[in-house]
């Protein structure tokens, strides 16, 4: 299951996390990030040890400018609380967990 993240649930879902996170900056007026929508959901069915979480950067734009995201959909990998990588736009699930390969442990 997708996590629905925000500036109040962000410390308890993603940086307080035992689990390395995947977090997806993404808009509802985005395309690329409706696309990507059964991708994330994959990965969260298929890959327990990855938490995957959503942020609306139209919502929480503070989280947005916190991570200095200029371009939806972008995917953040959350190890420990810490930035281990990022890719923005539109990939495979394989390629994406690639790209991100600090969710993999």
């Amino acid at each position: 299951m997708v996590l629905h993240v925000n500036s109040e649930n962000w410390k308890e879902l993603v940086e307080d996390s035992t689990l390395p996170v995947l977090v997806d900056f993404a808009a509802t007026w985005c395309g690329p990030c409706r696309m990507m929508a059964p991708v994330l959901e994959e990965i969260a069915t298929e890959h327990p040890e990855i938490k995957v979480a959503k942020i609306d950067v139209d919502e929480s734009p503070e989280l947005a400018d916190m991570f200095r995201i200029s371009v939806v959909p972008t995917f953040i990998a959350i190890v420990g609380g810490e930035e281990r990588g990022r890719f923005s736009g539109t990939a495979s699930k394989n390629l994406l967990l690639d790209k991100l390969p600090a969710l993999r442990g």
